[in-house]
């Protein structure tokens, strides 16, 4: 139960902090709907059962089973992850990575330096996010463009602040709201 209570409060309060960043991004009304499938029982269940407070809890049942029950779940209805944006090539005739629409890459980068927040707690530095992303890039199948944009953003994140990075990226989100109007 103890472990039901501390994962409900991560996973609140991390969401919350991504709620405050899209807001700052842009896509606050967007970023309202963020992770809710987390509260989901397939979810929920096995991230109190999993939780250790230092890293997602899907790292530990991918650990015991191979894979994560949760993480499937999540992905697959998360559009702000990149592993959601994926189908099938007519041409290759195999599963690819496709471009991600900014709007969702934008919640992504809220997404990772929240969850870089909650995991490092006080010891938070701007560059983490970026290190984390470096960490797993080259086993990573993501769009090449997605990728680019995503580092870009980490990159300024790191070298900038976030004051100069979320007003760049609440420009570029307007930018591109503004051609999905025409």
């Amino acid at each position: 139960m103890i472990k039901a209570i501390k994962h409900f409060n991560t996973i609140t309060k991390h969401r919350n902090k991504v709620i405050a960043h899209c807001f700052r991004a842009g896509i606050g009304f967007q970023g309202l709907f963020h992770d809710l499938s987390k509260y989901q029982p397939v979810e929920f269940m096995s991230g109190a059962k999993y939780y250790q407070g230092m890293r997602s809890p899907n790292e530990k049942e991918r650990e015991i089973y191979g894979y994560s029950k949760a993480w499937l779940h999540h992905k697959g209805r998360n559009r702000h992850h990149f592993e959601y944006w994926t189908d099938y090539n007519p041409k290759t005739k195999v599963n690819e990575p496709v471009k991600m629409p900014y709007n969702y890459l934008a919640e992504m980068f809220c997404d990772r330096v929240a969850a870089s927040k909650i995991y490092n707690g006080k010891n938070y530095r701007d560059c983490d996010p970026l290190n984390y992303f470096l960490k797993a890039k080259p086993r990573r199948s993501i769009h090449p463009e997605t990728s680019q944009e995503l580092e870009e953003l980490l990159t300024m994140l790191s070298e900038k602040g976030e004051k100069e990075t979320f007003a760049f990226l609440k420009a570029k989100v307007k930018a591109y709201k503004k051609s999905k109007k025409h």
